[in-house]
């Protein structure tokens, strides 16, 4: 698949995710084989450009290419102009984000609620492709309601202006991420355009992702909270894809090494005070399959520095790769 000149090999992309898909992630996720990672949502007004938010959010030294950077919003001028912005900041990719169903983001009719007004997402996709020099992107659900179910039209009004490519989640708005995926809608939508189409929502295994693409006839899939603590889910999905056959779970040593170094990266790109907080929830997703996850998490997030937390997580690890009970203390 291609998104203007960039090749998208494999064709398992990490999904945009509001407060996960940050720098560290995304390079972890390429590292582990997916094919493009998707910036969480940046804000498209300037007033909050130079936050320490935004500027984590905008910062992309050093990250592999191509850079795909989501923005969200619903003036056009203003989206033209955060995405110029972010093309400065060395964004190869904009993604606009049409999908989004957080009630607060919806409530200032921005994300999936643009869903509900096509002449307004004609004019912001036309402002932002006609602003840059690079690929533009979409993410849409299948509409905002059961009975509202618009993706095909919103779909063609995308590729009308310019669109090089766009994602579909299987579920409308008000479903949130409740129920079940459907992908007949993402079907209709890839049977009616020309540009590469990718589908989204409960891909969690590489049989998953083959049944998805054979349904839809999609070009790629999109991964989201499958991903999180597991991120080798990638190159599981890329292997499946091309071989036939399923890759065996990766060993404890390698979890642990994965797991150390994402660690790692979250406490340099963030600083130790934010690091160990924001890692909290990862750890959680990594260990969530054990049966002392509820005992493993109340510990470690009693950790107040990076150190503390690295060393609570190799032990919680080597002890699991010893056969051995981690030995955590009772939670207070």
């Amino acid at each position: 698949m291609r998104i203007g000149p960039h090749l998208i090999e494999p064709r398992v992309v990490l999904a945009p995710m509001a407060g996960v898909t940050d720098k560290p992630f995304r390079q972890l996720c390429k590292q582990l084989g997916a094919g493009l990672a998707v910036s969480e949502m940046t804000t498209s007004d300037p007033r909050f450009w130079n936050t320490a938010k935004s500027r984590h959010r905008m910062d992309h030294e050093g990250e592999p290419d191509p850079v795909s950077v989501q923005i969200a919003g619903t003036d056009p001028a203003v989206m033209a102009l955060a995405a110029r912005h972010n093309v400065d900041q060395g964004a190869q990719i904009i993604d606009i984000n049409m999908g989004c169903p957080a009630k607060k983001v919806c409530n200032t009719w921005a994300g999936s609620a643009l869903m509900r007004e096509p002449a307004r997402v004609t004019d912001i996709l036309r402002a932002v492709v006609g602003a840059v020099d690079v690929p533009v992107t979409l993410k849409i659900r299948t509409g905002w309601a059961a009975g509202q179910r618009n993706a095909l039209e919103i779909a063609r009004i995308a590729q009308d202006a310019g669109i090089a490519a766009l994602a579909v989640h299987g579920r409308t708005r008000d479903q949130h991420y409740t129920g079940t995926a459907e992908y007949d809608t993402i079907a209709a939508v890839k049977a009616a355009l020309s540009i590469p189409v990718m589908a989204n929502g409960d891909i969690d295994s590489p049989h998953k992702a083959a049944a998805v693409l054979r349904h839809t006839g999609c070009d790629a899939v999109l991964v989201g909270r499958a991903a999180q603590g597991r991120p080798w889910i990638f190159r599981e999905i890329a292997h499946y894809l091309a071989t036939g056959q399923l890759l065996p779970p990766p060993p404890l040593t390698e979890v642990r090494e994965i797991l150390i170094g994402h660690l790692e990266h979250l406490h340099r790109f963030y600083g130790e005070l934010a690091g160990v907080r924001i890692a909290r929830k990862h750890l959680g997703w990594y260990a969530r399959d054990r049966p002392e996850n509820a005992t493993f998490r109340a510990v470690v997030n009693r950790a107040e520095t990076a150190a503390a937390q690295l060393q609570l997580t190799a032990d919680y690890f080597d002890a699991l790769i010893a056969g051995i009970a981690p030995d955590l203390p009772a939670a207070a």
